[in-house]
């Protein structure tokens, strides 16, 4: 079970119910806005250009990465 993720430079630490740290993902940033975007008790969501990644509480990929889609714009 995850209870935190914190993010320290390049190095996304993940943390267990004890508040003992796990495992680290490394995130390359090539954008400003790469990065942790949250987590919950069993995945960790990063951000890694357009797209999310759902790492679990050993540091894996557990899912296919999916597309980050911004608001659609109005038409004037």
């Amino acid at each position: 079970m995850i209870s935190n993720a914190l993010q320290k430079g390049t190095l996304i630490y993940i943390y267990d119910h004890i508040g003992q740290p796990v495992t680290s993902i490394a995130i390359p940033q090539r954008y400003p806005e790469d990065g942790l975007i949250g987590f919950t008790q069993q995945n960790v969501f990063v951000r890694k250009g357009s797209l999310v990644y759902a790492y679990n509480e050993s540091g894996r990929v557990c899912s296919q990465p999916g597309a980050l889609f911004s608001q659609p714009q109005q038409m004037s």
